[in-house]
């Protein structure tokens, strides 16, 4: 078996397994658990919504720590 035989071979196994994968993803039975994934980020909506509080609350203290860091070098700088 030379080099380009074995390319091919590889080749079509590739192509073999492309084909298996597009079949599986498109097949009937799998639909309602890919919709199921696809919903589910409108499932947790409240739970999402309490964490994006509280990371705005450190994001806000975050930036009012920054522009006093920030205040604090411009004076530096004129003196």
């Amino acid at each position: 078996m030379d080099y380009g035989t074995l390319r091919g071979l590889i080749t079509l196994l590739i192509f073999a397994l492309f084909i298996i994968i597009v079949i599986w993803s498109y097949s009937k039975t799998r639909k309602s658990s890919f919709d199921e994934a696809a919903n589910s980020i409108f499932d947790s909506d409240n739970q999402c919504d309490s964490d994006s509080k509280i990371n705005n609350a450190d994001v806000t203290s975050h930036i009012e720590d920054k522009k006093i860091k920030t205040n604090e070098q411009e004076t530096n700088n004129n003196v």
